[in-house]
Formats: C-alpha cells, sequence, structure tokens
C-alpha cells in the first residue's frame, strides 16, 4: 500500500490479552526501599522525532535466503543452468537424478538467448528432482502448481509424479506436448504430507524441457511467482519501515559486465536489476557471492511488490563499479560506468515511471500498472576504497538529482564501524553534503553495550545515518539483549539515526555462509531467533517522538587487561621465532626460540604446527584462527616480543595478547582483509570487535619484530622498532539502558528498559510529573544468556503483563537478563 495509508498504531503491546503475571510485576516499594537504578524522565523537554521507517529490514541471498527461501519456488536448478562458476561442486544437473538418456545442451536450440541451456530428454527417460534440504515439501490437502516449458518435435506424453520414499503423493499428471516450445501446466492436491518429496518428470518420446517448476498454490498473499508465506508472514510481522535489497556482497562484487553475447555471457555478475525483470524464463542466471546459483526467480519486480506487501518503503542498492567484500577493484571504464548510471536511472523510471514510460510499461506489463514510490536508492556497498568509490558515487548522485531531484541518494563509509577507510569516507561524505550514510559493522556484545553513546556526537547537520547493516555475532540471548541496548542510543539519536535494519534476516539452516541470522528455517518449518524477537518488540512499539530521560549508571568494576599470548594465523602460512614475555619489573614469565619442542604452546585452533629450522610454523593456507596460546590468563603489565615471516597465503599475522581463552582475547591482524589492513581486534564470548585499524599490508619472506606494550587497560603496539599505534580499552560496557518515547495517536508514555545484568534491577522511575493512569501495559523478553531459539524450543517469547503500580514516582524490578516495555497511558 502507499506510504501515506500507513498508520503509526503500534500492536506489539495492545494486540494480545493481557495477563497478570505476578512473577514478573512486583509491588510498589516503599521509599526506603533500597533501589539499583534510577530512571528521570522530563516530559515538559522534546526529544528528537522518529520517522515512521526508522526500522526495516534488509534482505541479502546469503545462506540461501531467495533460491530454497522466501522465493516459494520447490524445484531446485529448474533451468539445468547451474555451472562450476557457481560452486566447483555444481554440474548442470545438480539436485537432479537421470533414468535413461538425460543431457543438459547449449546450443540454438534453446528456449531463448537469455536462458543457454536445456534438458534433452531420451524416449522413455526420465528426471526426479530433489527439490531443497530433506526434499519437497507438500502438506496433505494443499494444491501445487507445476509448469513446464517443452518441446517435443514428433510429440510426446511427459509423465509428472510427485512421490517420496514410501510411494505417491498426489495423482499422477499426464500433459501432451506436441511442436516447439511451449509452457504447459497441471496441478497437484496432496494426498498426505512429507518433507521429503520428489518431483519426477518422464517422458514416452525425445522431448526437450526447461524451467521445471512446482510451486505451492498458497503464497504469501497468493502473488504469482511468490513468496513463501510463513517466511513473508515473519518479515510482515516485523511491520517493517523499509526494505532495503537485494545486497551485501552479491551488490558489488563480481564482472560490471552485462549478461550477453558481447561480454561472453558472463557469470559471476555484479547484481544489476535490468537481469531480474520480465518473465522469469527470460531473466539472467548469476553466481551468488556465497557460493551457489541465483536464479532471480525473485527479482526487483518481486522485491518491490513485497514491500508494498507489507507497507514498506522500497530502498535498493545499486553497484558503483567499485567492488567491495575483499574485492577491491575500481572499474575504470567510462562506457561501462555511464551505462550503470543510466541503468539506475532507469530502475527509478521501472518504479516510479508513468506505465506510457519505456520501463514503467515493463513494470505494468508484469502485473503493477501503479507506480512503486520509490523514494530512496543506495550507491555502493562496504568499499574499501572510499576515494575511488565517492568519485563514481558523484557521478551517479549528479545524475540522480537532475532528472530525480527528490531521490534521496545514499553513500556509505566501508565494512567496519571505524578506521582509516571510515574516516576517510566519512570526510568525503561530509565535505560532498551526501543526504545519508549506510554504515555496517558486526561486533562483540561487550561493544555493543560499550558503544550506547556512538551518535551522540555525530554532526546534527551533517549527512543522515542508515545503519544498513548490524549484529553482535551471536543468535544467544545474551547477544539481543546487547543489541536492545545499542537500540536505546539509536531511538535516543533519531535526529541523526534515520533508517536502521539488523543483518542478515534469512538463513536456510543447511545452506548456512554467515551467522548470526534473523529467521531461521528449513524445508517444513521457520523459527524466530532471540535477535528477531528483540527487533519485533521495538519495530512494533516505536513511538513518534524521544521524551529526555536519563539513567544512573552500574560501577564500573574492570581491572587491567590480564591473560595469556597467542600466535595465529588466517588463510596463511607463516613461521614464529623468539616469542619473549617480560614483565614491568623486567622478570621472563616465558621464552621460547623453538629450538627444542613446542611444549609450552597448547594448540586450539585449526592448522597444522611444527618446529622446523628452529621457527615455529603453522603450514595450512586454508585454515582460518589457527590459534595457539601460551602462558598464564592471569598475567598483567607484561611486554611481549615475537619475530615473524609470511611464507605464504593471502594475509599475515595474528598475534595474540590477553588471552582468557578461545573465545576471549585481543589480537593484533597485520595483513589482515586480504592482507590490506591491519587492525586491533577484541573478541568476547567469541564475537569481535575492531579497536583500532590502519591500511597496510605484510611481504612475503620478510622477517617482522613485533612488540606489544600492555599496561593496565593501555597497549602499546611496535612493529620494527616503530610505535604502530595504542589505545586503551576502559569503556564500561553498560548493561543497564533505556529510552522513553511517546506514541503521537494513543498518547502512551513506552519505557523501554534493558537490563543485561544476571540480576534483577530495582528501579526507581520518575516521570517528572507527567500524568499518568495507574496501571501499565507490559512486554518482557528474559532468559539465560546462553538461550537459543530453535525449531523445538523457543526459550526467548515475549510475556505480556499488566503493572497496577505506576505513579508519578514508582518503583519496578528488571528482571535478570531481560528486555522490558511498559507502555503507560496518560491521565
Amino acid at each position: 500500500m502507499p506510504r501515506t495509508a500507513r498508520t503509526r498504531g503500534r500492536a506489539g503491546l495492545t494486540a494480545t490479552a493481557l495477563l497478570t503475571a505476578a512473577a514478573l510485576v512486583p509491588a510498589p516499594a516503599h521509599a526506603e526501599d533500597v533501589t539499583d537504578y534510577t530512571i528521570t524522565v522530563d516530559p515538559s523537554a522534546r526529544g528528537a522525532a522518529i520517522d515512521d521507517t526508522m526500522y526495516g529490514v534488509f534482505f541479502e541471498d546469503i545462506n540461501r535466503a531467495a533460491d530454497g527461501g522466501l522465493y516459494a519456488e520447490l524445484v531446485q536448478n529448474r533451468s539445468f543452468e547451474y555451472s562450476t562458476a557457481d560452486n566447483g561442486a555444481y554440474t548442470p544437473l545438480t539436485s537432479w537424478t537421470a533414468g535413461g538418456a538425460a543431457e543438459v545442451v547449449s546450443d540454438s536450440g534453446r528456449l531463448n538467448e537469455r536462458n543457454r541451456t536445456y534438458l534433452s530428454l531420451g524416449a522413455g527417460s526420465s528426471v526426479t528432482n530433489a527439490g531443497y534440504n530433506t526434499g519437497i515439501r507438500v502438506e496433505q490437502g494443499k494444491k501445487y502448481d507445476f509448469s513446464v516449458w517443452a518441446r517435443a518435435a514428433s510429440g510426446s506424453t511427459l509423465t509428472v509424479s510427485l512421490k517420496d520414499a514410501a510411494g505417491s503423493l498426489a495423482s499422477v499428471r499426464q500433459v501432451a506436448v506436441r511442436g516447439g516450445w511451449t509452457k504447459y501446466k497441471a496441478t497437484f492436491t496432496a494426498t498426505r504430507t512429507s518433507n521429503r518429496g520428489r518431483l519426477a518428470v518422464a517422458t514416452t518420446h525425445a522431448a526437450a524441457l526447461d524451467m521445471v517448476s512446482l510451486f505451492p498454490r498458497e503464497t504469501y498473499k497468493n502473488q504469482p511467482n511468490g513468496l513463501r508465506k510463513d517466511l513473508a508472514e515473519k518479515i510482515a510481522a516485523l511491520r517493517p519501515g523499509f526494505v532495503r535489497f537485494p545486497g551485501g556482497c552479491l551488490v558489488n562484487t563480481g564482472s560490471m559486465e552485462d549478461y550477453s553475447e558481447a561480454s561472453g555471457w558472463q557469470r559471476r555478475r555484479s547484481y544489476q536489476w535490468k537481469d531480474t525483470v520480465g518473465p522469469v524464463e527470460e531473466r539472467a542466471t548469476n553466481a551468488n557471492f556465497w557460493g551457489y546459483n541465483q536464479s532471480y526467480g525473485l527479482g526487483y519486480y518481486e522485491y518491490f511488490r513485497f514491500s508494498e506487501d507489507i507497507g514498506a518503503m522500497p530502498l535498493p542498492v545499486v553497484p558503483a563499479l567499485v567492488t567491495g567484500c575483499g574485492q577491491n577493484k575500481a572499474t575504470d571504464d567510462e562506457a561501462l560506468l555511464k551505462r550503470h548510471v543510466q541503468d539506475t536511472l532507469d530502475l527509478i523510471e521501472f518504479a516510479n515511471g508513468p506505465a506510457t514510460s519505456t520501463w514503467g510499461k515493463v513494470r505494468a506489463k508484469m502485473g503493477h500498472p501503479e507506480p512503486f514510490h520509490l523514494t530512496h536508492i543506495g550507491v555502493g556497498n562496504e568499499e574499501n576504497l572510499p576515494r575511488e568509490f565517492f568519485a563514481r558515487f558523484e557521478k551517479f548522485r549528479a545524475a540522480i538529482k537532475a532528472k530525480y531531484p527528490d531521490i534521496t541518494v545514499i553513500s556509505n563509509s566501508g565494512p567496519d564501524d571505524a578506521g582509516t577507510t571510515f574516516d576517510t569516507a566519512w570526510q568525503l561524505n561530509r565535505e560532498g553534503a551526501v543526504d545519508m550514510v549506510d554504515e555496517h559493522y558486526y561486533n562483540s556484545p561487550d561493544w555493543f553495550l560499550q558503544n550506547n553513546d556512538r551518535y551522540d556526537s555525530y554532526d546534527r547537520n551533517g549527512p543522515k545515518v542508515f545503519l544498513g547493516e548490524y549484529a553482535s555475532q551471536g543468535n544467544a540471548w545474551r547477544n539481543a539483549l546487547a543489541e536492545a541496548a545499542f537500540m536505546t542510543g539509536l531511538e535516543r539519536n533519531a535526529d541523526v539515526v534515520k533508517l536502521a535494519s539488523y543483518a542478515p534476516l534469512l538463513a536456510n539452516e543447511d545452506y548456512v555462509q554467515w551467522r548470526p541470522d534473523m529467521i531461521w528455517f528449513n524445508n517444513r518449518a521457520s523459527w524466530n531467533s532471540a535477535n528477531y524477537e528483540v527487533q519485533k518488540l521495538f519495530m512494533t512499539n516505536v513511538g513518534d517522538r524521544v521524551v529526555p530521560s536519563t539513567a544512573t549508571t552500574t560501577p564500573d568494576v574492570s581491572g587491567p587487561i590480564t591473560g595469556a599470548v597467542g600466535l595465529s594465523t588466517w588463510a596463511t602460512s607463516a613461521a614464529y621465532d623468539d616469542v619473549k614475555v617480560t614483565s614491568a619489573d623486567g622478570a621472563t614469565l616465558l621464552s621460547d626460540d623453538f629450538s627444542g619442542d613446542a611444549a609450552q604452546w597448547r594448540h586450539s585452533g585449526a592448522g597444522s604446527w611444527s618446529i622446523q629450522d628452529g621457527q615455529y610454523v603453522q603450514t595450512d593456507t586454508a585454515a582460518e584462527n589457527t590459534l595457539v596460546t601460551a602462558g598464564d590468563p592471569a598475567w598483567r603489565d607484561y611486554d611481549l616480543h615475537v619475530k615473524a615471516t609470511k611464507k605464504s597465503g593471502k594475509e599475515g599475522f595474528l598475534v595474540a595478547f590477553g588471552v582468557k581463552d578461545t573465545g576471549t582475547y585481543y589480537w593484533w591482524n597485520l595483513g589482515g582483509w586480504n592482507n590490506t589492513q591491519s587492525a586491533i581486534e577484541q573478541a568476547v564470548g567469541g564475537g569481535k570487535s575492531t579497536l583500532l585499524t590502519k591500511a597496510g599490508s605484510i611481504e612475503t619472506g620478510r622477517a617482522y619484530d613485533i612488540d606489544i606494550k600492555v599496561r593496565g587497560r593501555q597497549v602499546t603496539l611496535f612493529l620494527d622498532g616503530q610505535e604502530w599505534g595504542s589505545f586503551r580499552d576502559d569503556k564500561p560496557a553498560e548493561p543497564f539502558r533505556q529510552v522513553v518515547t511517546e506514541d503521537a495517536r494513543t498518547g502512551d508514555l513506552i519505557v523501554k528498559v534493558v537490563n543485561a545484568r544476571p540480576a534483577e534491577a530495582r528501579t526507581a522511575v520518575d516521570l517528572g510529573g507527567a500524568k499518568v493512569a495507574s496501571t501499565a501495559r507490559v512486554t518482557t523478553l528474559a532468559a539465560d544468556q546462553d538461550a537459543v531459539n530453535t525449531e523445538t524450543d523457543t526459550p526467548v517469547t515475549p510475556v505480556t503483563s499488566t503493572f497496577r503500580g505506576v505513579a508519578g514516582k514508582f518503583t519496578y524490578t528488571f528482571p535478570a537478563n531481560s528486555v522490558t516495555f511498559l507502555r503507560i497511558k496518560r491521565g
């Protein structure tokens, strides 16, 4: 529906009957009672306005999020176009089993020029498709629509069946085929439920097949070429303000050429929107950056349509001709750049142009004569070459603004929350008066607890922020708690942070390239992560304006950095020597020149370590995080010296200090990110965040002297005797965070409190003289910090209740490890 029709009603705390849960609702405290925290609200002050589009979702085809996921097609490799270009293990018959004579052909007899391959099936032969996961999922009594493009010069009869190992799943269908390429259809009604179905097609005479398809009749909103209903409904239930699509790394990686004879039908291309519209049988195919094939059955038209169906603003991202995600190459072909700029203008016409325009006509022919009301567009994604990117971005922006001045054109700041690339990108964005900057970061839970104030100091007159990707590197409740704490800071700074979306959105549990993810699924079920429950609670209870408030904090009990030391590599072979750890008073804590064995070292990671020629060498260039450690986790105030030599591989060295265990440490990452930069990273509970970063690379065969000086919480780093950098890690990971907003429609005050402590937090709340009703509607998320939602167990689930002790001043006890929203009506 159009954005003007979207209401501000927030259902999260109002749609269910209220329960009285005594365990979660404490009685008001007496004035003399001791409290852990105080929240003070100032209803007379005016905080930042919050846009309807504050929170949204980011869809990228990763973890089989599209084919085998949100796209409802049940047949895998329906067009026989899988290739080693997509994945080294693929063949054109991946996911198919042939009986008799079956050959995938690429010749002039193909269905069309862009659909390059088809199946030649001999007389009396058959093929059977295994679908995704354990097979094709069908449910008893439900209808499934089969279609196929086929030709048979002498005529043939196709016998189409749905079955599993136990037998038939539906009545067999027969399709008479004669002549040239024609689309044939049939419908199945499942006679029983199965997760292991197979679709078989047999022919009596020689025939050619392409686009063998099976869709559930029941897609989201019953749209043709539609979406898997349960997944789409989970996304819709978030009530997102926007949908960012289609990526992500697949947008700006690979070749920038088109899919044509002139370019050699390249299969490793950036995501280009014109490849993905029009009849599905005429859409291009492509290799996905994440290691599988993209059919483009779910394309730009479907993204726009889905955004409209859920009342969200569409926010597409186009390539800027500078590759990111480790590829780091700028395209200098001016004609190619002009073509991509024109493609972007054509995209806006496709979305917004009249049905009589060139690209509006394409949209109308696909079934949507009315415009999609596009207002924002992103150019580029996580480029590590900020100057090269910005030079090209400016050309896109100039062309867009000249023709469509009301479109908001979004730039970005690279792949991290800080560092040289980030700083340079932001400088260019500020100097260029960019509308909005897309920030991305994936960090540890501690980082999110420490950086609630990240946007407090951003320039209110500079570019606005689109936080397009963020997550705390895990799906446990501790991760979601940290994200919730951080989100209170996003809302408090809603005048700067205009858009925010967790990432990634979807993961098929059998095809995972990235964790964490918001919604998990397989071929039979889907379930909400703990992170989803936090996002939903915030997204359905946003409010329209921040009501300024303050809270007391938790006393800081952090001591000095303590821990053992470690050595590691990442997709690299390296040799280490002359490791020495000396205490601040000069005493030797560890000394190893590897003239003997490696008995002092504990190998906890991957890789292959051995003593070679008096050095400790890791030889596996494919292994990631090969950590070995030595020393005492209680060590503090020490100097670490290491001599390191890169032997081969993609990166450099990883030298660890402050090592508590395999998931909690600091390391100096020298020559990381495909040997383009170096950084200090901190890992806490397995989640990493970057504390300091600089551009630079490591030379193969050169010996480097690495020295790390740890004093208290101050660390100074030296490379070949020269100070490389320093940092002080003393920012508290505050576990108690809050924000208060007001719902303009209802007048409700929404008090949002995150208690990430393992103990309950008794809190005095002062509403600053506001007249309020005596009851509050409460939603609470609480669980053990290690809790993870799964298909069969969902320990993180919202509980609604009524609190009857609200007054101008009252006390509330927030449970341990909890997120609590209190909706308080004005009196």
